[in-house]
């Protein structure tokens, strides 16, 4: 819908190669964004904070660079600079108003960070909004650059950011994991394969198993951020470096990272890297494998603290809110559950940042939009929820021990420890006897004349069932065929 033009004390007019407009007096975006946001009404989520953050240092860098290189005079660059640095700190958010999801590559965010900008900036110099004689958004705060190298950069910047939070989430996971490792070291149950009974192990192995995988995640994500450092700043348009001046184009990413601590550099191939968007990808894999172990153990904390009379409830998960409006009393797993939904969404999101990045074509990757909002949207949700897994379930959990000794007792996955002096026929016919009698193996085992009640502790001990060799071996020679 075209916006009237009209004379307001509420509005200014401005203008772009369609024609005028009526922007708000005291916003500080123009037509550009005024334009954009009325294009792209389409989803109603804003542009995420990281990337707006990352923007507006890249803006910082490119006006340090660009006066240091005579292109960009004192007065007009400190003012940018200053601009800059107050979106960065995350003032005027709010008149960041184009919706995430948007034609032109991101061309529509970098507009409305350079009219944001060029305004403040404006302002600061004691001007009224919407002078661009005073500073101009494209002559000014985007000179030397193009959205199609200042988007995928700041992109980078901002994945790195949030990669380093995630990571520093992971780490403390995998301490608590490792903790609840060592208090739950010698608590014997039972292991299952398939849900079904299977060896001894301890309840510590299986939260080192856990650890383990988080473990991986969290280096995963230090590659990533190799991957991310490379960054095409300069290369304007196609990566050519076209209306750059040279002196600029090698001081702006030396700026930058000074600006974010960031090893970033030039890329080999800054017209590669503006076309091809596959290190989104494989960074997006990374998180969509950390994805997977997550919804591996939340499933695996859900089931072990099942019933908890009547399910397995081997363990207690720490309760954190009443699980039902009907049912007095009961709590349910609802931290696992929502790491489970997090892990999900994080896996939805890779397969639109692959499917984006593979829609590329030619010179340019014109669905960067969506590549950045459904990676930067991972970060943030896998963040949050390996935070809030940490904290509020894992360090809170509690064994049932008695509970574990007695499922491990009732089952009859102990019999494989006994198959080595036995022999697996002769294993099995005692399980069907120890069935048919609704008796502990082990109990059957010594009954029968097969052990004794000794020998039977000495092989079910933690240390022997769950370490490599032959349970008890060190105390009695194993008879392959039975005893």
């Amino acid at each position: 819908m075209e916006n009237s033009i009209t004379d307001s004390p509420d509005t200014r007019i401005e203008k772009d190669a369609l024609g005028e407009v009526a922007v708000p007096r005291d916003a500080y975006y123009g037509v550009h964004t005024f334009r954009a946001r009325e294009n792209f009404a389409v989803s109603g989520t804003a542009v995420h904070p990281g990337l707006i953050r990352a923007l507006a240092l890249v803006k910082k860098a490119a006006a340090m660079a660009n006066v240091e290189a005579g292109l960009l005079d004192d007065r007009r660059g400190a003012a940018i600079m200053r601009a800059a640095e107050e979106l960065a700190e995350g003032r005027w958010r709010d008149q960041i108003i184009v919706d995430a999801l948007q034609g032109g590559a991101g061309t529509s965010t970098n507009m409305n960070v350079n009219e944001v900008l060029a305004n403040r900036a404006i302002e600061l110099l004691g001007g009224e909004k919407g002078d661009y004689r005073v500073i101009h958004p494209l002559d000014h705060v985007n000179l030397g650059q193009s959205t199609n190298d200042v988007y995928p950069t700041a992109l980078r910047v901002a994945a790195i950011q949030q990669g380093r939070g995630l990571a520093q989430a992971m780490a403390e996971l995998q301490g608590a994991l490792q903790a609840k490792e060592k208090e739950f070291a010698a608590i014997l149950k039972i292991g299952r394969t398939e849900l079904q009974e299977a060896v001894p192990v301890t309840l510590g192995q299986e939260f080192g198993a856990w650890a383990e995988a988080i473990a991986r995640d969290w280096w995963r994500l230090y590659k990533a951020e190799e991957r991310l450092r490379q960054v095409n700043l300069g290369g304007t348009a196609v990566g050519t470096g076209l209306n750059a001046g040279r002196r600029y184009t090698y001081r702006v990413i030396e700026i930058l990272r000074e600006l974010t601590g960031f090893g970033l550099a030039r890329a080999e191939n800054t017209f590669e890297a503006t076309q091809n968007a596959d290190v989104f990808v494989e960074v997006s894999g990374f998180l969509k494998a950390a994805s997977v172990n997550l919804a591996k153990i939340a499933g695996d904390l859900r089931l072990l603290a099942s019933g908890p009379r009547a399910g397995l409830g081997e363990i207690k998960l720490p309760p954190v809110q009443a699980g039902s409006s009907i049912m007095p009393g009961k709590f349910n797993p609802v931290i696992p559950e929502m790491v489970t939904q997090a892990a999900y969404q994080t896996m939805a999101n890779d397969l639109a940042v692959s499917l984006a990045a593979a829609s590329g074509q030619l010179e340019l990757n014109a669905f960067l939009p969506l590549i950045a909002h459904n990676l930067l949207q991972s970060f943030t949700i896998l963040t949050g929820a390996v935070q809030i897994l940490a904290v509020k379930c894992v360090r809170g959990v509690q064994a049932d021990a008695g509970r574990c000794r007695r499922l491990l007792d009732a089952s009859q996955g102990v019999i494989t420890a006994f198959v080595p002096y036995l022999g697996y026929e002769r294993a099995a016919e005692m399980v069907l006897r120890a069935v048919n009698m609704q008796r502990p193996v082990a109990e059957v085992l010594v009954e029968e004349g097969f052990f004794t009640r000794e020998e039977v502790d000495a092989i079910l001990r933690p240390e022997e069932l769950t370490t490599p060799g032959v349970a008890g071996a060190r105390y009695f020679k194993p008879r392959g065929g039975g005893r």
